[in-house]
């Protein structure tokens, strides 16, 4: 796939799991740039690093150098680019090799030890505590991460050390991506439906993960969460369940984090006092399937206990942006209801008596669709509600699924709909105890202006 290439062009670069990749091919010394329609965080990094990124749909605006080494090119795209790119139609026409992301990730670490996380949610957390482990060992390692991990500031690491290359990648459902993964060892953190313009139904996905462990011969190499993945045969975990094959015990909850010992199933104790600096059970329970993973990978427990009290956490997955005594603002990924319910309930838990104030940006309009009943469910917990307008990303509108419709769903009284410029002077006008902003789409570039009209 990669013979005689020297040319890289990715068409979605900013997207958190091509720009792992594209972080990659750069470090291995090839010349990389690409195209995403809008800037990001991510894009100014890539900038940074040394990456070009163009961000109109223009032909004339590429490099000469891939026009004019075309056998020498190779154009890697996200599935989720929409089918009217004019770049990707002209690259195309123009009979240049092209490979999807998860093409070129399968290929890249199938001659390595691969630790494969996937789960409708969980996996970007899991997969950084599996990095932040191995971090604390001498093997040889890289992490294709679906988010920025605090440790490492990056979604892309690599770690020169000894043995075998080890990779560490987030098998991603959408597309059945996860299908083009050779994976050593898995972890399925949870088999919830969605992408149900992909899949047709519940039955659908869950047949998908279980296609993606069977990729993985050795069942006591697999590792499931036994209350969030269905019909999966490997090992199981949970937090507290103890009829699962590994489960937590001994709880005690700090501020920020869990203490627990870890047992296997008949009261057997793999570990005691171990320590995970994030709060939340749905945390812990990432933790516990990184650990067994890891342990299973041939981690010593020095490295998995340095790992999780050394662990960070990710940005936007439960960050805290501001923390004083009167006033707390927290920002997260969360983009599906049972997403939403797990943050809203650890939050809850944490600080039983402050109101909270959620700030949702709902994305796409085909998710929104079909789990709106679920969204309004979940988003009655909170206190006040601002509703962002949908998150198109690939899609185009749904006639009768927009920001208002769902917004009459929901059965509490303090609760409006604004676009992204109205929201700081609405927040000027009410006392906010807890500030919660969430979704996967462009939200995050409210984050920093917020935080700034709190004095950050």
């Amino acid at each position: 796939m990669l013979t005689d290439k020297k040319y890289l062009y990715f068409i979605g670069i900013g997207g958190i799991g091509m720009s792992a990749i594209a972080r990659y091919f750069k470090s291995e010394g090839y010349d990389v740039s690409g195209y995403d329609k809008t800037t990001s965080s991510i894009t100014d990094q890539l900038f940074d690093e040394g990456i070009n990124v163009q961000f109109e749909d223009d032909w004339s605006l590429i490099d000469g150098m891939y026009m004019d080494n075309p056998k020498h090119t190779l154009i890697i795209y996200t599935p989720a680019i929409p089918s009217d790119n004019h770049l990707f139609i002209k690259f195309k026409s123009e009979g240049f090799d092209m490979v999807k992301r998860a093409q070129i990730l399968g290929f890249i670490t199938q001659d390595t030890v691969n630790l494969s996380i996937a789960g409708t949610h969980g996996k970007t957390t899991t997969s950084s505590i599996v990095a932040s482990i191995f971090m604390q060992s001498e093997v040889s390692f890289s992490a294709f991460l679906g988010g920025i991990s605090a440790n490492l500031n990056s979604n892309y690491y690599k770690q020169e050390g000894l043995g075998r290359l080890h990779t560490i990648t987030e098998a991603d459902e959408f597309d059945r991506s996860f299908m083009h993964l050779r994976p050593n060892f898995v972890i399925i953190t949870s088999t919830d439906v969605d992408h149900l313009d992909i899949y047709k139904d519940k039955n659908d996905i869950e047949n998908s993960y279980v296609q993606f462990s069977q990729l993985v011969a050795e069942r006591e190499f697999v590792f499931f969460a036994k209350n969030a993945a269905n019909r999966i045969i490997g090992c199981s975990y949970s937090v507290t369940d103890p009829t699962a094959d590994y489960y937590a015990t001994n709880l005690k909850k700090s501020a920020r984090g869990t203490y627990f010992d870890l047992m296997k199933h008949g009261d057997e104790v793999l570990m005691t006092n171990l320590y995970i600096s994030l709060p939340g059970m749905h945390n812990l329970e990432n933790a516990i399937g990184a650990i067994l993973v890891t342990l299973k990978s041939g981690m010593n427990w020095e490295s998995i206990k340095k790992g999780l009290a050394s662990f960070k956490g990710i940005k936007r997955r439960f960050e805290y942006i501001i923390e004083r005594d009167n006033f707390i603002f927290i920002d997260d990924y969360a983009h599906h209801p049972s997403e939403l319910k797990a943050i809203i309930n650890s939050i809850q838990n944490l600080y039983p008596n402050q109101h909270i104030t959620a700030i949702f940006q709902p994305h796409l309009y085909s998710r929104t669709q079909d789990f709106m009943g679920e969204f309004a469910q979940v988003l009655e917990k909170v206190d006040r509600l601002i509703l962002l307008p949908i998150y198109a990303a690939r899609e185009k509108a749904v006639d009768g699924v927009s920001a208002d419709v769902l917004l009459q769903k929901i059965d509490i009284e303090h609760k409006i709909c604004l676009e992204k410029s109205e929201v700081i002077p609405y927040l000027k006008e009410h006392e906010i105890e807890i500030l919660l902003t969430i979704g996967a789409g462009d939200i995050d570039q409210l984050v920093q202006p917020i935080a700034d009209n709190y004095g950050q």
